[in-house]
């Protein structure tokens, strides 16, 4: 019997920065009357409202939810009937300007700038660097023809980490490229969640659709968790249902 049960967002709980559907609100809030659940992506904390939090069912138990934004480098409980953030690990001003020009640097020097994009390309997401490729506001079909393979990040990523010694800079979505401090990853993220929440990780399991080498949602099961690969939020929902019908 696990205490928590963690996921990846997009591809995972919803389709790439869309709301989590009705159906899903539901199976979070019956997973949540029988374990913690968590939630760790990329994105920022509007996004995690967006997609998750506004659309959570008002008799869900949100005490026992945890959100982490920024691939774990902050985390949100709710308290006292709002939500708070319990940490937030920030750059600091120098850090995110040297940041945004190695990637305009690395776009110019590799020659995979897009010419089509749909609003801004580089996210300052406080504790995090996040460059989409097709913009923040692209539609799903063109995200996913455009680096289905993960060649093309491949090459910006590795340029990138000749310019930003020191950094991590992962893979994340279907065409983004995250930039956070060193050894900073979902793993990561998931041991923070640990000694916040005094859960072990032998108590833990995560979901996601990316737990493969390379994946952004692998280091999971780097740390030793137990993990479900998913193939899309339909198929999320059937592991779901089957933890709750297996808790109960």
């Amino acid at each position: 019997m696990k205490q928590l049960v963690a996921f990846d967002l997009d591809g995972t709980l919803a389709e790439s920065k869309q709301a989590i559907g009705p159906d899903m609100a539901e199976a979070l809030c019956d997973l949540l009357s029988v374990a913690h659940v968590a939630v760790i992506s990329g994105g920022d904390w509007p996004q995690f409202e967006k997609q998750v939090a506004s659309r959570l069912p008002p008799h869900a138990d949100l005490s026992r939810l945890w959100l982490m934004p920024t691939t774990g480098t902050k985390l949100f409980v709710h308290r006292d009937g709002a939500w708070s953030t319990v940490y937030a690990e920030l750059f600091d001003a120098d850090e995110r300007a040297r940041i945004i020009a190695a990637f305009n640097a690395s776009l110019e020097a590799t020659g995979l700038q897009p010419e089509e994009s749909w609003g801004e390309r580089i996210e300052d997401r406080g504790s995090q660097i996040t460059f989409s490729a097709l913009g923040q506001q692209a539609p799903i079909s063109a995200k996913e023809t455009w680096d289905p393979d993960f060649a093309k990040r491949k090459v910006i990523q590795a340029d990138l980490r000749t310019r930003l010694p020191g950094l991590a800079i992962n893979m994340g979505g279907a065409t983004s490229i995250d930039i956070t401090r060193e050894g900073v990853d979902k793993g990561y993220g998931l041991k923070r969640l640990r000694d916040h929440s005094g859960i072990a990780l032998d108590d833990m399991l995560f979901i996601g659709d990316a737990i493969f080498p390379g994946g952004n949602d692998y280091p999971a099961k780097e740390i030793g968790l137990d993990t479900v690969r998913v193939r899309d939020p339909e198929d999320t929902l059937n592991v779901i249902a089957a933890i709750v019908a297996c808790q109960k």
